[in-house]
Order: C-alpha cells, then structure tokens, then sequence
C-alpha cells in the first residue's frame, strides 16, 4: 500500500482534476447556451425596434411605410444564421459530458464576470491541450471531432424591403421574390431560406438544458459571424490581403526551399477560425494554429471539417446594427461561406488546430526547439502578461527561427475595472522590442500596415489600425553567447 501522504497527495490532485473539469463543464455549457440564446435575443432586439416605430405620430410613420416589413425581414436574416448554428452545434462532439453541474433552475452560478474582451478578443475558456487534424485527431484526444451535418444548404439570397428606403431620390426596391420573402415572419422558428430544418438534436442541446447566459456572452456570438465573413468569406478577402498576406508572402520569401519531405514548421497562436493557418499549410509548412476560445473552435472546427463545398452556407453579418448603414439592403445584405472547400485546398500533412491556453499548452518542455517560425496576427496583446508570451515564443523556436507578428497592442485585459486581481501588463511598442531583444530576437523588418478587424466594408464607420509588422530571428545560442 502507498504510504499515508501519498495517498493524500493522489486524492488532492483527483479533486483538482475533478475541479477543473467541473469548471471547464461550467464554462463549454455557458458558451453553447450563449449560442442557442441568439435566435431570442436578436427577437428581443427587433421587438424593441417595433416598440420605438409604435411611438411615432402617423404622419412619422407613413414616411417609413416600409419598416414593419424591414422587421420581418431582419426575424428572415435571424432565422437563417440560427439554421447555421443550430447545424454547427449538432456537429459538435464536446469533450466532457454536458449534463453535468447545472442546478435544478437550470442556471450556472458564475464564479467571475463575462470578459467583456472582443471574440474578438480570443477570450473565454480552455480546452486543455486538445488538437484536432483536419477529419483526424492528434495529440491524443480531440475537443471537435465532428458528426455529419444536417441536409439542407442555405441559398445566397439577399433579404430587400418592397417600399422606399429613404434615399435623396426616393428609390424603392420591389419585386416579387422579394414580397415573398419578407412576408414571412419567422419569429425564433429555425430554417434555412428554403424552409429546411435542424435534424433532430441532440440531447445537450435540449432546451431544457439551455441556460440563461448574459447578453454579453450572446454579443460574442454575433462577433462570430463577422469573424466568418474575416476569415472565409469573399467579403473577407480585402481585410486577409492586408492581414494575412503579408504575413504568407513574408513566410514564402524566409523559406524558399520547403519540400515535402522534410517541410518547415509553422505555429500560429490566437488562429482565430482558422483561415490563416489554413493558408500557412497550402503554402508547405506544417502548420498548427492555436485557439482558446470555444465559441471560435466550435465554429473553426465545424468550417474546417464538415463544409463539403464552397459557398455552402448563407448568414447575414450585419442586421444586429441599424447605424452607420447607407442602405437597409447594405444592412440586410447576405455574406456565403466558406469562399474554398478547405478540404481541397491543398493543405499539407500534418496540418492541426490546437485548443488550450498558449502559456499552458506552450510552456510544455516538449515544445522547446520545436519550431522554425510562429506567426502571431492580432494575438500578442491578448496576454496578461506579454513578457510572458515573449519569452515563451523565443523558448518554441528553433534558433535561427522566425517570429512574425502583425497587430496592435489593445490590451485586452486593460481598463477592466472593479477586477483587482486581473493582471494586465500593457507595454508600448518600444518596450515590446527591448524585451523580444533580452529574449534572444534581433528585428530583420519592420513596418506599420493600415487595417481593420472584422469591420463591415459597407459601413459608414471604419475602424482603423495602424499595425506593427515585423520578422525578428532568434539568434543562435552560440551567437548570442559571442555577443554578449
């Protein structure tokens, strides 16, 4: 038998496990109700719209005859993106069992507030170190190993109002297709434009499960679905060619010589949905993106490995917005995804998506020396503390290796008031540099790129960000002893 302490000290670590699997349970079921929550809450959203037009004088409302219909399409346009996700949610293989730690009212008793971040933002919970290949599972065990999707695809129609749209000309939209679509009045029913629905659910997607979750955490749902459009619409590409393509065209040119035999490996932390190191694999590496956040891996997972063509489903990004619209058909416009098949794009072998902290999956001794380049777009100023993130890239890279990063330093943990014990180290750019440099990295280029982050190109407010781009080297440790 074990001695006393030990004993002791395998009970303790079973607890703890248990612990963290209760949360990571808690925090999954939170993030899925927060996904099943949308269709009612953008209902409420269009009721309100409904209760301010009712308050209006007769003569008002006659100058916006056409709103009651502009309402029944929005509840058209949230009845379609619910299709998708519903569909995405039944394709969803969670990694622990649903049903457990939910209270007899069905609510989850939360232990910190909703991080308010941007999804934006890579926020809300682990999953501890799973990966998952396109259709194939690595590193042990997968969190998104998916089912087949429901049948039915979405049409690529674009939702119009018959009636004046408020134009300096006067200009109205009419025509018969458009009168039959937004007759309908779909409420929270879930179909897709030609009437298909979900098949039948499965049991954690019960409503009975369905938990009642901040409206913030719903906001991060509608991040999703602009995030779609970034990564895997053609809507998307002008924000990618200022992204991305830097970032690939930069890759190319620092290994020119990749063969198949023997191809460079390439990290890509913060991958969001999974475009970019997508495109880093077609490009010859053996590519691995890292996500934390489920809300994005469940959608990642689902685009990655269950779409069976291009242009496969329809959503409509931009209804939960009614400002800075030129046009309501602007607004009600529909956005088809994924703009490639990802499966035939030319992916090379080895090709995964790992989800997990960065600092805990990455800190592994396994993972020193492991790679020639990783790439962070959007990511660095994720971290509580980006010293940390820092000296954990310079420690995965090989020496000689790459890191090229593109983004802005939005500290996502800054400002977060009433959280005394959230820790947020914010450096400038300069101070960003001279730690990259006592961690080994000397600067090769560097430059400022102009771009925006999931912004509707059709809006009258763009965001902007002035980005820093550079490729810093990790030095070798005989170089830098030399140096020093």
């Amino acid at each position: 038998m074990k001695p006393r302490q030990e004993q002791e000290e395998d009970e303790e670590r079973l607890r703890q496990r248990k612990l963290e699997e209760s949360l990571e349970i808690k925090s999954l079921r939170r993030i899925v109700s927060a996904y099943l929550n949308y269709p009612e809450a953008a209902e409420e959203d269009v009721k309100r719209y409904e209760r301010s037009f009712r308050k209006l004088p007769p003569s008002h409302k006659a100058l916006l005859s056409h709103y009651p219909l502009k309402f029944q399409s929005l509840r058209r346009c949230i009845s379609i993106n619910s299709y998708f996700i519903f569909n995405m949610l039944q394709a969803f293989e969670p990694p622990l069992d649903m049903s457990q730690d939910i209270d007899d009212s069905g609510e989850l008793h939360f232990e910190w507030p909703p991080n308010d971040g941007n999804v934006c933002s890579h926020e809300s919970t682990t999953a501890r170190g799973s990966c998952s290949k396109l259709d194939e599972a690595c590193c042990g065990e997968s969190s998104n190993v998916m089912s087949k999707l429901a049948e039915g695809l979405t049409a690529n129609e674009e939702v119009q109002i018959e009636g004046c749209h408020g134009s300096d000309t006067g200009s109205c939209l009419a025509g018969e297709e458009n009168n039959k679509m937004t007759a309908e009045c779909c409420g929270n029913h879930v179909s897709d434009s030609n009437g298909n629905v979900p098949s039948s659910p499965r049991d954690w997607l019960d409503p009975s499960f369905q938990l009642h979750v901040p409206l913030v955490d719903v906001d991060k749902v509608r991040c999703i679905l602009r995030n779609i459009v970034r990564d895997w619409a053609a809507e998307g590409q002008k924000e990618r060619d200022q992204c991305y393509k830097p970032i690939l065209e930069e890759l190319n040119s620092l290994f020119p010589s990749r063969c198949n035999k023997s191809p460079p490996t390439c990290l890509v932390p913060g991958a969001g949905l999974g475009r970019l190191a997508l495109e880093i694999s077609c490009l010859g590496f053996v590519s691995q993106g890292n996500e934390f956040s489920y809300y994005m891996m469940i959608c990642s997972s689902f685009i990655l490995n269950q779409t069976q063509n291009a242009g496969e489903w329809t959503i409509y990004p931009w209804i939960h917005s009614n400002c800075n619209s030129l046009s309501d058909s602007d607004q009600l416009r529909p956005v088809s995804f994924p703009d490639i098949h990802p499966a035939s794009a030319g992916i090379t072998e080895g090709f995964s998506m790992c989800g997990g902290d960065f600092v805990e999956v990455y800190s592994d001794p396994s993972q020193v020396g492991v790679w020639d380049a990783v790439v962070t777009c959007f990511f660095i100023d994720t971290a509580h503390n980006i010293v940390e993130y820092i000296e954990i890239i310079s420690r995965i890279l090989k020496d000689g290796g790459v890191w090229i990063n593109l983004g802005p330093l939005l500290y996502h943990f800054a400002d977060m008031y009433g959280q005394e014990d959230e820790m947020s180290i914010e450096l400038s750019l300069e101070d960003v540099k001279c730690v990259a440099f006592n961690y080994g990295f000397e600067v090769e280029k560097e430059k400022t790129i102009e771009t925006t982050y999931t912004t509707n190109p059709r809006s009258m407010m763009q965001n902007r960000y002035f980005a820093a781009f550079w490729t810093m080297r990790k030095k070798s440790a005989a170089v830098e002893k030399h140096s020093t």
